[in-house]
């Protein structure tokens, strides 16, 4: 398949939910930051190697315009505008002579961290002719409206999200073949209402599921969130036993705050980190509780001494994340599984994608990759300062 390189923008809706804040402007431009929501997308799309965008515009369609532009320098922007009373679906259709064979389309009110070169690659596996991502909602950010089943095809779209069995919420994020626009109906209609339940007949949607929260602009509550998912921040994730502590020998585990022992070189690590205003967290596999060795009592005894010293020395340590299964439990937040990722990143609103994790054995080096999260692992004789300072 061709690389997709066109990206096609929903931005012709009221934003009635964000009022007052949308009587006087289009939702995609409410400012985040000093900046409209709709150009953080845009900067999204241009790093992920799209090369032109299509803004299909209605409501106060001129801020959209007179902003932009054609893409002032950056990618190149054009728009389609049609009534505001038009539907998701009129304003393709209206559009249709403008895209390309496959396209990728977004709502413009919607952030998620696209990996396109993923999202293609599992659009060509599958072989239907569209693809919608999902998110898994294991935060109950909120309704699902959609169900995904065993080989990736979705079974039922929802808009009311009532039915049972939903497992997702459709985040747009879809991947179309410009030939399922054939036929379309002439009167006013609503692109999820009426082109989902016909793929979805003809199996022909795949729901390409993902863990990483998305930030949807949808009502004044959600503002705060997003601003600080988007205020600048720097983040490193760390390992625990290897990375911070001595690790005790396979199938053994620390069970008291008299078996830890700093790592050299650690302390120091911590202050640097800490002195550059990095966001720390602390990612770790306790099967020990599982296994009924120790108990979850001991482990926070362990942590609070640590928060303590780490106290002590200036050193804040934004959370700790932990597994308690046993290895056989088949959990998704034990490592080599992303679950303790994926919830750090939801409870504290930052993009794996720019944070950074330092483990010290495979499995670190596999959670961190499924979770989209660069991750270097230590080297034997080296220290997570020698980490840090390079």
């Amino acid at each position: 398949m061709k690389s997709i390189k066109q990206a096609v923008i929903l931005a012709g809706g009221k934003g009635i939910r964000l009022r007052p804040l949308t009587l006087k402007t289009p939702k995609p431009m409410i400012k985040i930051h000093g900046k409209p929501f709709l150009e953080y997308i845009i900067e999204l799309l241009k790093k992920n190697g799209i090369e032109k965008v299509l803004i299909l515009t209605g409501y106060l369609h001129e801020q959209i315009e007179n902003y932009f532009k054609d893409g002032k320098g950056s990618l190149p922007i054009s728009y389609s505008y049609s009534p505001i009373e038009d539907d998701t679906g009129t304003r393709i259709r209206k559009a249709k002579d403008l895209l390309d064979d496959t396209f990728l389309l977004l709502y413009s009110d919607n952030y998620w961290p696209l990996d396109l070169k993923k999202l293609s690659d599992f659009y060509e596996k599958v072989g239907t002719r569209a693809l919608v991502t999902v998110y898994c909602n294991v935060d109950n950010y909120t309704k699902n409206n959609i169900f995904v089943g065993d080989k990736g095809l979705v079974e039922i779209y929802d808009k009311t999200r009532q039915a049972s069995r939903l497992n997702g919420v459709d985040i747009g994020f879809f991947i179309l073949k410009k030939n399922i626009l054939k036929n379309l109906p002439k009167e006013n209609f609503s692109f999820e209402k009426v082109i989902l339940p016909e793929l979805i007949s003809k199996k022909q949607l795949a729901g390409f599921l993902t863990y990483h929260k998305y930030y949807g602009l949808s009502n004044l509550e959600r503002i705060p969130i997003i601003e600080e998912f988007f205020k600048p921040k720097k983040v490193i994730l760390l390992d625990r036993d290897g990375v911070i502590n001595k690790k005790p020998p396979k199938a053994e585990y620390i069970k008291n705050w008299e078996d830890f022992e700093f790592l050299p070189g650690v302390i120091d690590a911590l202050k640097l980190l800490s002195k550059k205003k990095y966001e720390i967290f602390i990612i770790s596999n306790q099967a020990g509780i599982g296994r009924g060795v120790m108990t979850e009592e001991n482990l926070k005894e362990i942590h609070r001494k640590f928060l303590e010293v780490c106290e002590k020395e200036g050193i804040n340590i934004k959370g700790i994340y932990y597994c308690p299964h046993d290895w056989n439990e088949g959990c998704f937040c034990r490592k080599p599984k992303p679950g303790m990722f994926f919830r750090a990143a939801a409870e504290h609103h930052f993009d794996l994608t720019k944070a950074v994790f330092v483990g010290d054995d495979e499995r670190d080096q596999q959670a961190g990759k499924a979770a989209d999260c660069k991750t270097i692992l230590t080297q034997r004789g080296q220290s997570l300062l020698d980490v840090i300072e390079k």
